[in-house]
């Protein structure tokens, strides 16, 4: 069973379709990169899959799960780390970590535990204490990335989680979320591409709602005729351009 088995998945809005008959599948485990320049559609794809958005016509399978029959089970076995920081600012670390956890059913006793277990495996256990609104942006988006695991969901979608950081602290997070690869299935967005190509298995390019090409970044490169990944994506965004 694939973990994500998308259908000729279609989103309108009025006369505009912001995503277009997308077939996609994704196996469990796999760490699967989406990207486009803006208005490519992918942000629309994600929230379609995240249960955000109701989609005009087609339908994907999460873990088994159809997104329109059974959108109640979907959000059982996924979760979304934002692009802005979902966290509670005046909270301490451990203390956003129990909150959600909470929010999900668990007893106190199991909330702090699973609070603890996050905190080792984001190596945070030091900044238990500290108020969220202390940390830097780099720590504050590994408390988002944990805040969305303590939930164990088997889908886990990544909404540029790098987005505005230093070098150093994006290098960090990176190795954060690659620890996390076999593990759960992970849907990446982001405008890095060198991220993608360090990071995902495999890469989808969109442009105009439609998904153009699926590879690793080398088989990319080969199919585009490019020296680089970063070419093999901008001859795509040329093509709109052109249109």
């Amino acid at each position: 069973m694939s973990g994500i088995a998308i259908t000729n998945l279609t989103k309108k809005f009025n006369e505009r379709t912001a995503v277009d008959s997308l077939n996609l599948s994704i196996e469990q485990g796999e760490f699967f990169a989406l990207l486009g320049t803006n208005g490519a559609g992918k942000t629309t794809a994600i929230k379609m899959l995240s249960c955000l958005l109701v989609p005009t016509s087609g339908d994907a399978l999460m873990m088994g799960n159809s997104l329109i029959k059974n959108s109640n089970a979907v959000k059982q076995i996924i979760n979304v780390s934002p692009q802005e920081t979902a966290i509670a600012s005046k909270l301490t670390v451990k203390e956003n970590l129990e909150l959600i956890a909470r929010i999900y059913g668990k007893s106190v006793q199991e909330a702090t535990k699973k609070a603890d277990e996050m905190l080792a495996t984001f190596r945070l256990t030091d900044r238990a204490k500290e108020r969220a609104k202390s940390l830097s942006g780099g720590t504050q988006r590994k408390l988002s990335i944990a805040m969305a695991l303590i939930t164990n969901p088997q889908i886990l979608f990544l909404d540029e989680p790098t987005l505005g950081l230093d070098v150093h602290a994006r290098r960090d997070l990176w190795k954060t979320i690659s620890e996390l690869k076999g593990k759960i299935t992970i849907i990446l967005t982001t405008h890095y591409l060198e991220e993608a190509e360090a990071l995902a298995d495999r890469i989808g390019i969109m442009t105009r709602g439609k998904m153009r090409i699926i590879g690793t970044a080398e088989e990319i490169i080969s199919a585009t005729g490019t020296a680089t990944f970063e070419d093999a994506f901008l001859s795509f965004a040329d093509k709109e351009a052109e249109k």
